[in-house]
This record gives structure tokens, C-alpha cells and sequence, in this order.
């Protein structure tokens, strides 16, 4: 018993050991020896979607967070299933948009075309995303790479991993601190919804009854909740799509800030940054400071892309990121 009980703690010992190694094998120079133009490959192929419809901007930053949220930075969000139980479709991502998806595909194929077998699902979401920021006159930031496909992916592990747009700051903080994420970083990727868009039933309950500015959120500023109101009628088609961000959509900025200062925000998880005292001087702060908002913007992304990495010995190079390895 004692032999056994010693083989159990040294192999644990040597799990963690592993995990440890594995961690810290993130580097900006992980594919210079095996894939050195990967990221100038990943550029080309999301400049090629971005130019065919902005939807990418958006769409591909989301897909990066909520894959970052469940299970971490490993790719887990692309897997497609047959039955239809993969993390892709529950029902926290099934609005997330096609495109997103298209990207990450497209940009792999021309890495594989390249350097087959070498660079992960993981990394290029990762490259895409950074880029698309970019794309949309936001920050440039250095990736950090050597991330490897997961090897689980399943609509159930899901729930509960991803903000919910009646959060309050409480709720925010808990979740984001749960991924090492601190409160300014939690408001500074909350900048991301500067470009974002959102469909109707999503904020419907801040509406009310849909027709009288008198039933709206008292935080919520009367004239855009008219716009609202008049963008989301009753019974209106679900595929429709407001801008989160009505004053410059499709510009990575500080504006998302000012609109929460003016009580603009779209969802109650944007307006209570305001509204709530404990993260309203940093909300405040970069409204005022577009340059401070980028920055930090930037800083939130690298710890994002740092979430629950797997590394090293740890899952796979997946050859088609919409399949694991056979």
C-alpha cells in the first residue's frame, strides 16, 4: 500500500510538473523555426474576409472570447458534431455569427498549405482575432503562441462559463476573476462590444412592452431607447440586428465608453459599468482617454489569450479545426 501510495504521488507530481512546463511554453517566437510566416499567412486570409463583409471583426473577437471562457484558449468552440452536442451548440453560442467561424477555417487551411501538421486551431484564433482588432483601427498587439488543441468539446461544459447581458458588476467580476481576469480588464475587453452587434430578444427586457419609453430601463438613456423601440418592434423578425455601439460600429474605440456615460449602453452588463461607483472611474477614464482604452485594451487581450492554455504534452494539432484528429 505504501509503494502504491507513493507511485500515485510521484505521478502527480510529475502531472503537475508537466502542466507547469507546458504553461510556460507560450512565446512570441513559438513557430520561428517551424512556421515562420504564420502569422503573415493567418493576416492575409482574415484580410481576404474582412474585406468581404466587416461581420468578421465582430464575429471572430467573440468566438475567441467564448472560446477562451469554456475550457480555455484550446479551440474547443470550433468542433462541429453530427448529433449536435458540441460546444458550438449550446444555446450560449448558437447566435455566434458564421463568419467567425468561416475565418478561423479559411485562415487554417493556408497554414496548413504551408506548414502542415504544426500550428494549432488554438493559436490561429488566437492570430485571427488580434488581427481583426487591427483591421477595424484598434490596437496591435504582440500574440503569444505554442497553444494546442482541446480534446473535449461538449455543449454542457457551457452554462455558467459566459457573462450574461443582465449581469451586474458582481456577477462580472466573479466570472472574469475566475479566468484571472482582473475588474479594468474585465471593462477593458467589455470595449470589444464597440463593434459588436446584437439581436433584439437580447435586451428586450429593457424595453419593456416594446412601444412607450415610460416602461424602459430608467438607466437607459429616452431618446436611444426610442431608437431602440423603433429598431425592435413587437414581433419583430429575431434575426434582426442592432448595433451595439450606434455612434461609430465599425471602429475599435473609446466611444463605447461615452455611449455608456450618455446611459447608451446596449445590454444592463454594459450600462451597470457605469452606473455602478466601484467601476465607473475606469469607465470614465476612457471615455476620456482613447489612447489609455487601446492600451489596456491590448494588455486584456494577451491575459485573455493566457486562459486555461493547453500546452506542451497536452492535446492536439488538429489538422481540421472543425474535427478532432482521427
Amino acid at each position: 500500500m505504501a509503494a502504491m501510495a507513493m507511485r500515485v504521488v510521484l505521478s502527480l507530481t510529475l502531472l503537475f510538473i508537466l502542466i507547469g512546463v507546458a504553461q510556460a511554453q507560450l512565446s512570441l517566437n513559438f513557430y520561428n523555426s517551424t512556421c515562420p510566416n504564420v502569422e503573415q499567412i493567418v493576416r492575409q486570409a482574415v484580410t481576404l474576409k474582412f474585406n468581404q463583409t466587416f461581420v468578421t471583426v465582430p464575429a471572430t473577437l467573440r468566438l475567441f472570447f467564448h472560446d477562451c471562457f469554456v475550457q480555455g484558449c484550446d479551440a474547443s468552440v470550433m468542433i462541429a458534431s453530427a448529433s449536435g452536442d458540441a460546444e458550438k451548440d449550446a444555446e450560449d453560442n448558437l447566435s455566434l455569427a458564421g463568419d467567425g467561424f468561416d475565418t478561423v477555417v479559411k485562415a487554417k487551411q493556408a497554414v496548413e498549405a504551408q506548414c502542415p501538421g504544426i500550428v494549432s486551431c488554438a493559436d490561429v484564433l488566437a492570430i485571427a482575432a488580434r488581427d481583426v482588432v487591427v483591421l477595424a483601427r484598434g490596437p496591435n498587439f504582440a500574440v503569444e503562441l505554442g497553444r494546442r488543441d482541446g480534446l473535449i468539446s461538449k455543449a454542457s461544459l457551457v452554462a455558467g462559463n459566459l457573462p450574461g447581458p443582465n449581469f451586474n458588476l458582481s456577477e462580472l467580476n466573479a466570472m472574469f476573476e475566475k479566468n484571472n481576469l482582473t475588474q479594468t480588464e474585465m471593462i477593458a475587453l467589455s470595449g470589444a462590444h464597440t463593434v459588436g452587434f446584437s439581436h433584439c430578444n437580447r435586451f428586450a427586457n429593457r424595453l419593456s412592452n416594446f412601444s412607450a419609453t415610460s416602461n424602459v430601463d430608467p438607466s437607459l438613456d429616452s431618446d436611444y431607447a426610442q431608437q431602440l423601440i423603433d429598431a425592435c418592434p413587437q414581433n419583430v423578425d429575431p434575426r434582426v440586428a442592432v448595433d451595439m455601439d450606434p455612434i461609430t460600429p465599425r471602429k475599435m474605440d473609446n466611444v463605447y465608453y461615452q455611449n455608456l456615460v450618455n446611459h447608451k449602453g446596449l445590454f444592463t452588463s454594459d450600462q451597470v459599468l457605469f452606473t455602478d461607483p466601484l467601476s465607473q472611474p475606469t469607465v470614465s477614464g476612457f471615455a476620456n482617454d482613447n489612447h489609455g482604452f487601446k492600451k489596456a485594451f491590448a494588455a486584456a487581450m494577451v491575459q485573455l489569450g493566457r486562459v486555461g492554455v493547453k500546452t506542451g504534452v497536452l492535446g492536439e494539432i488538429r489538422t481540421d479545426c472543425t474535427a478532432f484528429n482521427s
